[in-house]
């Protein structure tokens, strides 16, 4: 915008030359655009592990980012944020009451990450969930709500918007950002005009992989600036490949507004630019920056590493620490880095059985990953060019693995694919930005699908009377400002958990069993080990009565949890509820060429699970122990 009114001026000095004076005084006032910086730290540490420090870390960190000076926004909360609470045994209104208030009090902005149709979670959200919502988030103290789609379908926007600027926030409408023949300056514009117009405050870039092209967005915010001059811009870039440092200068000389940042030790690599590279860039360039506090900022960087080394780092992978310029290729997040590498080791052991066994060299997990990427670019244009963002870059990599799968079997590609990704491809979800493959189509029509001509919304009916009645069945309070009746509608799995208190001990399990494998590998044996015989499973170990459900394998095959291990996926573990009838994982079946799913008989725990990923079971092998389930005892 700056350039643009500067060279307005020039262009009238050329015309009145007697008004140099004045035009001077005007262009050395406006000689530095302002910048300023908001920490996405939740992002921040989801884009480097599984979890996020709990209440009393955030607490401690939260007046040195305060002290830094330089933020003017945080990021707090959302994207899954309030799921991961669950998964310890937090409560995550409580949570994100405390976490934000030091924030409030200081003047800095608060904003959350939300999916517009899909709230808070990783699968559709009924429209007076979502409303729900933004009144719990303000009344919580977050300022902003950041909305995206996944598909930048701005039907999905128009209720994130609405809802926002409703209960009080600031709207900030979010483009996800990709790189394909479809995702034009026009496109995105397209977008940003529906979002103007349904009121949204501002417009943010998400380059949630790091692979928008710089002087792409430099246009893209241009084009924005220009047609709308009062929308704010916040530039969100991740480093993955290399061009976020690049990316932020062109959207900075465009006019952006405020930039995205991350701090040691978990900048770079899958995350974003740390505050001091990209602060002297911008100082350089010109730019009115603020200052860093620099003691504050070592103080930051040390309890980072404190939450690290206590308990946070058992759960970072260390390939989410690098920069990976194989990533322009595919355009996959980084933040998915880990759970691909954790697929892969799932899956590569029986991968490798049957190349092994059909006489085939077998693949590294380098080799694999390579496979994996080409797979995806080979299959993303095929189903409509969905930006890989959550949860579409699952569907789509879940594709192109289950291929990859089948294609070194010798088998035909599309054997299986799952149910969220088929609502995607019928537009259940939204409109795809670009059109489907002819085989997709025929593959759709085989199976008897109908696509979906209507608004996303107006498939999922409102749900909040039915969690209101098993909050007042089970005798549980609403909560304040209904942030409790919120929770157990928007994450019910979890809350369930976490109010029956197998989250948290599950938890604990989960944590005392990764620092024990962390210290056996960091024991180097002084001799070889002995082999130990190898343990047959048998059934007299496990119970089998009328409180106990033995599930056994139907068919001879290779067991497949899922395909990735996120929150709202399937891989079940020990101390998981499941209900009647759902899926406790797949075999598949070289004999019968396709997979056939195992379902709990019961509503219970499971108890034991006696299989890993990718191992082969024989028929009527037992693959779990679920417990029928006992009443959930609410909370004293």
């Amino acid at each position: 915008m700056f350039q643009n009114i500067k060279n307005h001026i020039e262009l009238l000095y050329f015309r009145d030359v007697k008004k140099t004076h004045y035009f001077k005084i005007i262009l050395r006032f406006m000689a530095k655009q302002k910048i300023q910086f908001s920490l996405v730290y939740r992002d921040m540490w989801q884009s480097s592990g599984k979890y996020v420090p709990r209440i009393d870390q955030l607490k401690k960190i939260a007046p040195v980012i305060i002290d830094m000076g330089c933020f003017s926004r945080i990021e707090t909360n959302g994207g899954a944020f309030e799921q991961v609470n669950l998964l310890y045994g937090e409560n995550p209104n409580q949570v994100v009451r405390e976490w934000v208030k030091p924030f409030n009090e200081a003047g800095i902005q608060t904003h959350m990450l939300e999916r517009a149709l899909n709230g808070i979670r990783m699968f559709p959200v009924p429209s007076d969930v979502r409303k729900l919502m933004y009144k719990v988030k303000k009344a919580q103290g977050v300022d902003i709500a950041r909305s995206f789609c996944g598909l930048n379908d701005y039907r999905n926007l128009e209720l994130s918007v609405k809802y926002a600027k409703g209960a009080g926030m600031i709207s900030q409408a979010a483009l996800s950002i990709t790189h394909s023949p479809v995702h034009t300056i026009e496109h995105y514009m397209s977008v940003v005009n529906k979002a103007v117009e349904y009121g949204t405050d501002e417009i943010c870039l998400k380059d949630m992989a790091g692979v928008g092209r710089p002087v792409f967005l430099g246009k893209l915010v241009s084009e924005i600036k220009k047609n709308h001059p009062h929308i704010k811009v916040q530039y969100h870039g991740h480093s993955g490949p290399g061009l976020s440092m690049a990316s932020t200068l062109e959207v900075a000389k465009a006019g952006a507004d405020y930039i995205d940042v991350a701090m040691e030790p978990l900048s770079w690599g899958m995350v974003h630019p740390d505050v001091i590279s990209v602060r002297e860039m911008l100082y350089d360039a010109g730019f009115d920056v603020p200052e860093i506090n620099m003691s504050a900022y070592m103080e930051a960087r040390r309890l980072n590493q404190e939450f690290i080394d206590e308990w946070l780092g058992l759960f970072i992978d260390s390939k989410n620490r690098y920069m990976s310029s194989l990533l322009l290729g595919c355009g996959l997040p980084g933040g998915m880095m880990g759970s691909m590498m954790a697929d892969l080791r799932g899956v590569l052991d029986g991968i490798n059985n049957t190349l092994k066994n059909a006489g085939k060299p077998i693949l590294t997990q380098d080799q694999m990953l390579v496979k994996l990427f080409d797979e995806v670019a080979y299959v993303w244009p095929k189903l409509g060019y969905p930006p890989l963002v959550t949860p579409f870059s699952q569907y789509v990599k879940n594709v192109a693995l289950i291929n990859v799968m089948f294609l070194l079997q010798g088998k035909e590609r599309y054997q299986m694919i799952d149910k969220n990704t088929w609502d995607m491809i019928l537009g259940k979800a939204g409109n795809l930005p670009g059109p489907l493959a002819p085989e997709i189509i025929e593959l759709a029509k085989k199976q008897n699908f109908e696509f979906y001509q209507g608004t996303p919304q107006d498939a999922y009916p409102d749900e909040l009377d039915k969690y209101r009645k098993q909050m007042q069945d089970n005798g549980w309070d609403v909560g304040q400002d209904e942030e409790e009746l919120f929770e157990l509608a928007m994450h019910e799995r979890q809350y369930l958990d976490y109010k029956s208190g197998i989250a948290k001990k599950r938890f604990e399990e989960e944590v005392e069993k990764a620092r024990q494998q962390q210290n056996q590998s960091q024991v180097v044996a002084a001799a070889p080990q002995p082999t130990k015989p190898k343990e047959e499973k048998t059934l007299n170990n496990l119970p089998n009565d009328e409180l106990h459900k033995q599930l056994t394998a139907p068919i001879k095959g290779q067991v497949v949890f899922g395909f990735h291990e996120i929150i709202e996926d399937k891989f079940v573990k020990i101390g998981d509820t499941v209900k009647k009838g759902e899926r406790i994982c797949y075999i598949y079946s070289d004999l019968f060429q396709g997979f056939e799913e195992v379902v709990s008989p019961v509503d219970g725990v499971i108890t034991h699970i006696t299989v890993k990923q990718g191992s082969t079971v024989k028929k009527g092998e037992v693959i779990a122990v679920v417990k029928v389930n006992q009443p959930v005892v609410a909370e004293k």
